[in-house]
């Protein structure tokens, strides 16, 4: 049985509206004579991506943001499932640490980026740390919301039979907040794209996002939307990554049916 979105006649309008875009941005460039600088064609685009990807310097430079991406997004991630697990189960770390979570959630990420390059300098350290206060709270929220719609007629029917609080949190809470989570990792994992390209931006010696200011200053627009290019891919891959785990461990989820909504 094929999976849903990904059998060839799912896959054949996508597809067919990647044609249509692309052969028009391409004609659109040629007939209406637009610079290449202001935009590149998608040919252009191509020729660009392609020597890039035979380029060793532009390897380690991927090398480097993937690695600040995975590190930061493992770091975010477990941070915000123990946060979360803590106060969901705990009304008095709630009333005590959430409010402080939520405030700092409020602040925007580009002006905390300079002060945490200016605490740990501008090697990987910041850019992982900047990549994992982006990837936090997701999965704090998630993890909250997951925890809390347990049913309670299932916990009730496992106090009545003497469970202990360790059992109930493992075969109803947990079980209850595992689609919600994987939701967290999902919105997490793509974030932690944007976070190191935040943290490169705003100071780095290496990286994807590093080069994209290069390219920016050179006036190379084919070679800009190229790494704009790989960075999509790197989402999408990453986004794949997760989906697929998703499904192995909670196999039981109705993939057609209702899910939870990230917040």
């Amino acid at each position: 049985m094929t999976r849903r979105g990904f059998s060839p006649k799912g896959m054949l309008l996508p597809a067919l509206m990647a044609v249509l875009v692309f052969g028009g941005w391409e004609a659109a460039v040629w007939l209406l004579s637009i610079p290449k600088i202001v935009l590149p064609p998608p040919s252009a685009i191509v020729v660009a991506l392609v020597e890039s990807l035979g380029s060793a310097e532009f390897h380690w430079h991927l090398l480097i943001t993937l690695w600040e991406i995975i590190a930061g997004f493992a770091l975010g991630s477990l941070g915000g499932l123990i946060l979360g697990f803590i106060i969901a189960l705990s009304p008095m770390a709630e009333r005590l640490i959430y409010p402080y979570v939520v405030a700092f959630q409020t602040l925007p990420k580009v002006a905390v980026a300079p002060i945490i390059v200016i605490w740990f300098g501008y090697g990987l350290s910041s850019k992982i740390i900047i990549t994992a206060t982006i990837a936090f709270f997701p999965l704090l929220a998630n993890t909250i919301m997951g925890l809390r719609a347990a049913p309670a007629d299932q916990i009730e029917m496992l106090v009545s039979c003497t469970a202990s609080r360790w059992q109930v949190f493992r075969m109803v809470r947990m079980m209850s907040a595992l689609p919600y989570i994987f939701v967290g990792l999902d919105v997490a994992v793509v974030l932690s794209v944007i976070g190191a390209i935040v943290g490169e931006f705003v100071g780095a010696k290496a990286g994807l996002g590093f080069l994209l200011m290069q390219k920016n200053f050179n006036f190379d627009m084919a070679g800009t939307f190229a790494i704009l290019v790989v960075l999509s891919l790197i989402g999408v891959v990453l986004h794949a990554i997760v989906q697929a785990v998703q499904r192995r461990v909670i196999f039981w989820m109705n993939t057609a049916g209702d899910r939870p909504v990230s917040l």
